[in-house]
C-alpha cells in the first residue's frame, strides 16, 4: 500500500509552500507549488491537467518541508506530472534528462573519447537546439566505473555488513566518493556489499514523468535488495536523491512490495555512522585537517528529515574549520540547471548561496548532493568535496 492517502482537503491555503517555493520566488512562468498541487487537485478529478507550468517544478521538496498540514505538495505534483505526459509527445531533451543511465552504459566504456566529444563546440552547439545549455560544463565520465573499481579492490573481511546503494551519479561520474565511502566503513570495521542487479533509482524518470518506467526501476532494485533487507542489514546511500528516492518518494509514488521494509532499513551514509556514535560504535580516530570549509545541506537531505547528519560528524574532526551556508537551495535540482529553458532560473535561484560562499572564500564547498557540488563549484569557482571524502582524509591523516 502507498504510504499517503492524498487527500488536497488537508491544505489550509496557508501559502507557506509559495512563500518557501525556490522557484516561484525565481519566475513567473510557474503558477507555484499550492496552485499546481492541492488547488488545481480538486478540480482533477482523474482527468489529466493542462497547465504545462508544472514542467518548472523541480520537484526540490521545500513545499513538502514547509507545509505546516503535512501535505504532499510535490508529490501531487509529480502524479499529475505523470498523468498529463502520458498525452505529452516527449521531446528528445525530457528523454535525455530522464535517461542518463542508458546514455551513461553506452559512453562510460569508452569515457576519454566520450568527454572530449561532450566537450566539442559542435557538440555543445547541437546539445544547445536539443535543449541543453552550454553555459554550463556537463559532467565527465570516469575512466573506471565505481562497480569496476569496487571488484578489484579487496576488503578485509568483517562480521558487521552494510549494502552499498551507489546510484548512477556516483557509479558513472564519481566513483571516488563512492571508494571513500567503502574506506570509511573499512575503518568503522563494516564490510560493505554491493548486490549484483541494482539499477538507478527511478529519480530522474519521476522528474519527467516516466513513472512507469521509474516503478519497474525500483521493483529491480528491492528484488536485489530483498534477501539482505530481511536479514536486516542496513542499506546506505550517499546521494540525497537516491536516499529519497528509497526511504520516501517509492512508498508516496508508487504501490511496490516490500518497500516499506526497503525504506525502514535505508540510511543516508552520514546518517548511519552519527548513529554509531550515538551507540559508542564509530571510530573517533580522526587527524585534524587544514583549511576553511562551508557546508551547504541539500534540499533532498532536508526533505528526509534527519537533520545535518554529515555536517554533525565533520564537526568531530579536531580544530576543523566549517561554517554552514544555510542560504537555501542551489536550484540545480538533478538535470533542470542543464536546461536552457530552466537555467538562468536555476541560477537566480543559486544567485544567495552562492554570495554566501564568495563572503566566506572557502578553500572547498562541502556537500552530500552530486547536482549541489556542481552548480556551486561552477557558479563560485571553488572546488566542492562529497563530506565522506573529508572523513576518510582525516582517517587517512591519522594513520599517516
Amino acid at each position: 500500500m502507498k504510504k499517503h492517502q492524498y487527500n488536497p482537503d488537508s491544505c489550509i491555503a496557508c501559502t507557506s509552500c509559495v512563500a518557501y517555493c525556490p522557484v516561484s520566488a525565481a519566475t513567473r512562468k510557474f503558477a507555484g507549488p499550492k496552485m499546481l498541487g492541492p488547488a488545481l487537485e480538486r478540480f482533477r478529478g482523474g482527468e489529466t491537467n493542462t497547465d504545462f507550468s508544472l514542467d518548472y517544478c523541480a520537484n526540490c521538496k521545500n513545499c513538502d518541508i514547509s507545509c505546516p498540514s503535512g501535505v504532499p505538495i510535490s508529490t501531487l505534483n509529480m502524479l499529475a506530472r505523470a498523468k498529463q505526459y502520458k498525452n505529452k509527445r516527449r521531446s528528445l531533451l525530457d528523454w535525455m534528462m530522464s535517461h542518463s543511465d542508458i546514455m551513461s552504459k553506452l559512453a562510460s566504456p569508452i569515457a576519454a573519447l566520450s568527454n572530449f566529444g561532450m566537450a566539442n563546440p559542435l557538440t555543445k552547439l547541437i546539445l544547445k537546439q536539443v535543449g541543453i545549455t552550454d553555459t554550463m560544463s556537463l559532467p565527465k565520465y570516469a575512466s573506471k566505473t565505481f562497480l569496476k573499481q569496487f571488484r578489484a579492490f579487496k576488503q578485509q573481511s568483517f562480521p558487521d555488513k552494510v549494502v552499498f546503494f551507489s546510484g548512477c551519479f556516483i557509479n558513472y561520474y564519481a566513483p571516488e566518493v563512492g571508494m571513500d565511502l567503502v574506506a570509511v566503513m573499512q575503518k568503522n570495521r563494516l564490510e560493505v556489499i554491493v548486490p549484483e542487479g541494482l539499477d538507478c533509482c527511478g529519480s530522474p524518470l519521476v522528474g519527467k514523468g516516466y513513472l512507469d518506467e521509474a516503478m519497474e526501476k525500483g521493483r529491480k532494485n528491492i528484488a536485489a535488495l530483498k534477501t539482505l533487507i530481511d536479514q536486516g542489514v542496513p542499506v546506505l546511500t550517499c546521494c540525497t536523491s537516491c536516499g529519497l528516492m528509497l526511504k520516501m518518494e517509492y512508498q508516496e509514488l508508487m504501490d511496490l512490495d516490500h518497500m516499506e521494509k526497503l525504506a525502514a532499513n535505508t540510511y543516508d551514509a552520514s546518517e548511519f555512522l552519527l548513529e554509531r556514535h550515538e551507540q559508542g560504535k564509530l571510530n573517533l580516530d580522526l587527524a585534524p585537517l587544514p583549511g576553511r570549509y562551508i557546508y551547504h545541506t541539500p534540499c533532498h537531505l532536508r526533505a528526509q528529515g534527519i537533520g545535518r547528519p554529515s555536517f554533525d560528524l565533520l564537526s568531530m574532526i579536531p580544530d576543523f574549520q566549517i561554517e554552514a551556508a544555510d542560504a537555501g537551495c542551489c536550484g540545480q535540482s538533478g538535470t533542470y540547471g542543464f536546461e536552457v529553458a530552466k537555467h538562468d532560473i536555476a541560477m537566480a535561484i543559486a544567485e544567495p548561496v552562492f554570495q554566501r560562499i564568495k563572503e566566506y572564500q572557502p578553500d572547498y564547498i562541502v556537500s552530500d548532493c552530486s547536482g549541489c557540488r556542481m552548480q556551486l563549484s561552477q557558479g563560485t569557482g571553488f572546488p566542492a568535496l562529497h563530506p565522506l571524502t573529508l572523513l576518510r582524509r582525516s582517517y587517512e591523516a591519522k594513520q599517516s
